[in-house]
């Protein structure tokens, strides 16, 4: 039995888990954790034994002077406890450490432990792995569950995964078959901007994490770090034009593939969530995860804006008349129903135009000439290569390409 000293007794408690290493792409998901335990000064109360569990081979010590003292770091998972803040404060059990090398049941068993004992009532476990995702579109976060039921009331996705796992996939599991409701949360990272860290990720997982459990999380700098990496990527990305080319099929490739979901009903739902963290409660300093998230993807100073038409988004200074060349607009024809009626002659011929002349003759070509001038009178002349869209089209500075680009 465990036995913890100087814990106090939790509100609502939850275990919010991240393990480094093949289930942290970009370090985004222990990163995440890492950010709460800063935000919220987190206090370590357990450690587990990392001689049980590691390798050191594979994950060594790290050796460091304190004082001209030499000490050593071992590699290991360690348990604190922070206490949000809001109106509805509550208790978040963090745990944050490496994946096991070995033992990885009973890893999980000493984890559930802690769990039972601080009376946890849910286990989130965040994770992030590659995908074929452009990093200027919002990052994907899925929510997945064993849980049937936990899927319907909290609108998860039911796992059908099969392949190799991690051990976020065992302790799901492990949580599943301990009565203990579980939830992993999964950040898609583009993979070829793999590197750590990966700040953008980081929010959109705090992000996902606020509307889950109901929080508001403080920011510090961590929007203005996503938006800075993103610059950085962007210009990288500009560098090298195959890597453009590659982006940019990517972007087609995600905008097709969520333009059935942009719908009148799904954005109405993210402005009232919008809506519902911003006007809850006075934010910590920096903002809330939510309008970092906003900020980093809408409102930040990348070169990516959004079409607010079709929801895409698009580089900056790519309206009609700018980077790309406008399309050529086809002269309207004139209209024979319009003028006709009052120019024809009552055997249905032209009025200026003597029916029994011959091909050639000089009443045809003056009867030529006078249509050609009216023709040239009702045509309208195409706009100026720098001129904004037309009214229908409404605007070039706001459309930009419209979406036709092959």
């Amino acid at each position: 039995m465990i036995e913890l000293e100087g814990v106090p007794e939790l509100v609502d408690p939850v275990m919010v888990a991240a393990f480094e290493g093949w289930n942290d792409a970009g370090d985004a998901a222990s990163s995440a954790v890492g950010h709460l335990h800063r935000e919220w000064k987190g206090e370590v109360f357990a450690a587990l034994d990392a001689e049980d569990y590691y390798d050191f081979q594979v994950n060594r010590p790290q050796v460091w002077l304190d004082g001209g003292v030499r000490k050593i770091t071992w590699p290991t998972t360690r348990l604190s406890v922070v206490r949000t803040s809001g109106e509805r404060p509550r208790d978040l059990v963090l745990v944050r450490g490496i994946e096991p090398s070995m033992r990885w049941r009973s890893f999980c068993n000493e984890l559930l432990g802690f769990a039972h004992e601080l009376g946890v009532e849910m286990v989130v476990v965040l994770g992030a792995l590659l995908g074929d995702t452009p990093h200027t579109r919002p990052v994907p976060v899925t929510g997945v569950t064993s849980d049937a039921d936990l899927a319907r009331t909290m609108d998860l996705e039911e796992s059908r995964y099969e392949g190799p796992t991690g051990i976020v996939g065992i302790l799901q599991e492990a949580c599943t078959h301990a009565g203990v409701p579980a939830v992993s949360l999964w950040a898609a990272v583009p993979h070829y901007v793999s590197q750590p860290p990966n700040p953008k990720a980081t929010l959109a997982l705090l992000n996902r994490l606020e509307d889950l459990l109901d929080l508001r999380v403080p920011l510090g700098e961590l929007a203005e770090d996503a938006r800075a990496w993103q610059v950085g990527v962007d210009q990288l990305a500009a560098e090298d034009s195959e890597v453009a080319e590659y982006v940019q099929s990517l972007e087609e490739a995600r905008d097709t593939a969520e333009l059935p979901e942009a719908s009148g009903e799904a954005i109405a739902r993210e402005f009232e969530r919008y809506l519902r963290r911003r006007d809850g409660q006075p934010g910590a300093p920096g903002g809330t995860a939510a309008e970092g998230q906003l900020g980093a993807e809408t409102g930040g100073p990348g070169p990516y804006l959004r079409d607010p038409g079709s929801g895409r988004t698009r580089p900056r200074g790519r309206g009609r008349g700018s980077a790309e060349p406008e399309e050529a607009h086809e002269p309207e024809k004139p209209d024979d129903t319009e003028d006709g009626d009052e120019n024809r002659d009552e055997s249905g011929d032209h009025a200026g135009r003597d029916p029994g002349a011959e091909p050639g003759s000089e009443s045809e070509s003056e009867s030529r000439s006078e249509d050609a001038a009216a023709e040239e009178g009702t045509r309208k002349p195409p706009p100026s290569p720098g001129a904004a869209g037309s009214e229908e089209d409404g605007g070039g500075d706001e459309r930009g390409d419209g979406g036709t680009r092959p």
